[in-house]
């Protein structure tokens, strides 16, 4: 792991550069995007459905068959200052052909946000998500909690919240320190205090399954942030496997979302309470 202290501005920059660490992002991304629209199209029952005053401040649901099934919240990643969460929808394939539902949240990004901002609209998401899920019929289950990259660190956050039993985090940051010494802090602006309350490695863990999953090929800040993330749990005895996902770089790990033979997805459908198969 290279010594922090003695990388170059760019070489920090470079360290969190995801789409330059991929050579074929965009055309991944294209795909994505492509098969989400798709998705939505063919699943466009409860879309749209706002959960805050904010534009961004909505849900797009895909229920199961059964409103008690258990549901993957997915909250999308993108440095908390770009990507929406239509462009991920294509992602629910895979635990609904397990008999799963689905549900994504969007939030408000950086910089018309701040990172406390969106902590605190993904906390009233998941509160709403509660209370009126069951009338679009999902949400009356178990609910696991999950995200990408920035949105893994919310999903990490996220585990507090009473409504969730599991969480999945794929590909997260969760030490925001060099986060303030790279060319991502133009837009986001952390504090001091934000750094300290809202870094996962600096809060005490929660004690409910935290799946934490990352590509082989991924960048080193964000293997060793899974690596110590999950490091910091077991020895606090808290339940919730590492998944190092072979030859999976960032786009191609949270592809497999989509796919319901994926490990990601098998090592997902365990986190639900009795671990069965809902199909």
């Amino acid at each position: 792991m290279p010594e922090w202290r003695a990388m170059s501005q760019a070489e920090r920059d470079a360290s969190y550069d995801n789409n330059k660490a991929v050579a074929n992002s965009a055309a991944l991304i294209e795909q994505r995007n492509a098969a989400s629209a798709t998705f939505r199209q063919d699943h466009s029952g409860h879309l749209d459905l706002a959960y805050g005053p904010r534009e961004r401040n909505k849900w797009d649901l895909y229920p199961a068959a059964r409103a008690d099934a258990p549901c993957l919240v997915f909250i999308h990643g993108g440095y908390w200052q770009r990507n929406q969460r239509e462009d991920f929808a294509g992602f629910a394939a895979g635990v609904m052909a397990h008999g799963w539902s689905a549900a994504m949240p969007g939030y408000t990004l950086a910089p018309e946000a701040t990172l406390s901002d969106i902590v605190a609209e993904i906390d009233g998401a998941l509160t709403w998500l509660a209370a009126n899920g069951p009338a679009h019929g999902l949400a009356a289950g178990p609910i696991v909690v999950s995200g990408w990259s920035a949105g893994g660190h919310l999903a990490s956050l996220a585990l507090a919240h009473a409504a969730i039993s599991a969480g999945c985090a794929i590909s997260g940051v969760y030490e925001l320190g060099p986060i303030a010494e790279t060319y991502l802090d133009e837009k986001l602006q952390l504090g001091d205090e934000e750094i300290a309350t809202l870094s996962t490695l600096r809060l005490p863990p929660v004690d409910k399954p935290l799946l934490i999953a990352y590509g082989s090929r991924e960048l080193w800040p964000l293997v060793g942030d899974s690596r110590a993330l999950h490091e910091k749990r077991a020895a606090a005895h808290c339940p919730g496997a590492l998944l190092p996902v072979a030859g999976g770089d960032h786009f191609t790990i949270v592809a497999d979302l989509g796919d319901p033979t994926s490990t990601l997805v098998r090592h997902i459908l365990a986190l639900a309470p009795g671990s069965r198969d809902q199909a």
